[in-house]
């Protein structure tokens, strides 16, 4: 009887020690992925309520302009056809698929096709029954048209929703930023580490190449170039990293000189290490530092530069779901406002946010700072 409580004893005392085993695992696991001093870093973040209510907005908003062709789409999201579904928003069917007379993909807007479907089945539509290059049929004035219950915002100049453009336009303008300033930071590090870590003659041309490049007259070079080239997504995005790489090359140059003769790095240095092995894994993670901060200020500057092309028609292409070419139609009508008033709304609401997220990044960053 003793004997058979010993070994229940130690089979106790194994599971007790086996499930404090895992959870310091679990503790160390996360430990390593969330180091005290990133521990406070986040905390200064969402001890920014602006800022941190900010980012959860806005990626609200992006991530729901994401599904774009769910939310605005003269297609429907889900049919129910004799016993059979079909998704026209990711394959395009025929009119005869439905019991149409046409072999051309079916016009779902008509309401023959409607009452086919229906007679079958059934339709689910997105919220808005509208694409952004949709034509929008049997206004009740000339285009542009003032908000109704149909269309939420108006249309345009061209009998187009102006909703679904908004929620189009936004997408691309997001998309388009986020695209370059990812390709402005890498080009902008990686030239502000090689100079900062080399010194010198390097230094020294780099720099005057920087100061001459810097001074070009970008405006006129982007309408000269935008003349030339057929306009459009990756064109545009071409044009602008010409000129947009240099924001982050002078702080990045400034931590890698700051740095590059400290004692580790000596060491490196004396013990073989690569000069690459030595920028990027013992010098970079300094210079990131103030490098992450300045990121949504970069993104905001490259959705202005984006708007701003697209306002002076030197943008994207004619059609485009695009803000700036939003704000042009403003201008040229002034007597529908709802279309100025639409587009500044958008564009200053996606700005704020994020120059408070960039301010909320700042704060977390920050050494001085400390949440309590």
């Amino acid at each position: 009887m003793a004997a058979h409580n010993d070994i229940a004893v130690a089979r106790v005392d194994d599971s007790a020690h086996a499930g404090h085993t895992a959870a310091d695992r679990r503790n160390r696991f996360l430990g390593m992925r969330i180091t005290p001093l990133n521990r406070r870093r986040l905390d200064n973040f969402k001890a920014n309520k602006r800022g941190y209510w900010s980012f959860w907005i806005f990626i609200l908003l992006f991530v729901g302009s994401l599904f774009a062709e769910f939310i605005a789409n003269d297609k429907p999201i889900l049919i129910r056809y004799d016993g059979d579904f079909y998704a026209p928003v990711f394959k395009a069917y025929p009119e005869t698929t439905f019991g149409g007379d046409f072999p051309t993909e079916a016009a779902y807007d008509d309401p023959y096709v409607t009452e086919l479907i229906e007679a079958k089945g059934w339709i689910l539509w997105p919220p808005v029954r509208y694409s952004y290059r949709t034509t929008v049929r049997d206004l009740e004035g000339p285009a542009p048209s003032a908000p109704s219950a149909r269309n939420w915002l108006g249309t345009d100049d061209q009998a187009r929703d102006v909703t679904a453009r908004l929620i189009y336009g936004f997408r691309v303008s997001v998309l388009f930023g986020m695209v370059l300033t990812v390709l402005s930071t890498i080009i902008g590090v990686a030239a502000g580490a090689v100079q900062g870590y080399f010194g010198g003659w390097v230094d020294l041309l780099f720099q005057r190449f920087i100061e001459i490049w810097s001074s070009m007259p970008t405006l006129y070079l982007l309408i000269i170039i935008s003349s030339i080239l057929v306009p459009g997504f990756w064109t545009l995005l071409g044009i602008l990293l010409l000129f947009s790489w240099m924001s982050l090359v002078g702080v990045v140059r400034a931590e890698f000189l700051r740095a590059r003769n400290f004692d580790y790095v000596r060491a490196a240095r004396a013990l073989g290490v690569r000069n690459v092995a030595i920028m990027f894994r013992h010098l970079l993670p300094n210079a990131m530092v103030a490098t992450v901060t300045f990121l949504p200020f970069i993104l905001s500057g490259s959705v202005v530069s984006l708007t701003s092309l697209d306002f002076l028609g030197l943008g994207l292409p004619p059609g485009s779901p695009s803000l700036g070419e939003l704000l042009q139609q403003g201008k040229g009508n002034l007597q529908a406002p709802w279309l100025g008033v639409t587009a500044f709304f958008v564009i200053a609401v996606m700005l704020s946010l994020l120059v408070f997220i960039g301010e909320a990044v700042r704060d977390a960053f920050d050494p001085r700072k400390t949440f309590r």
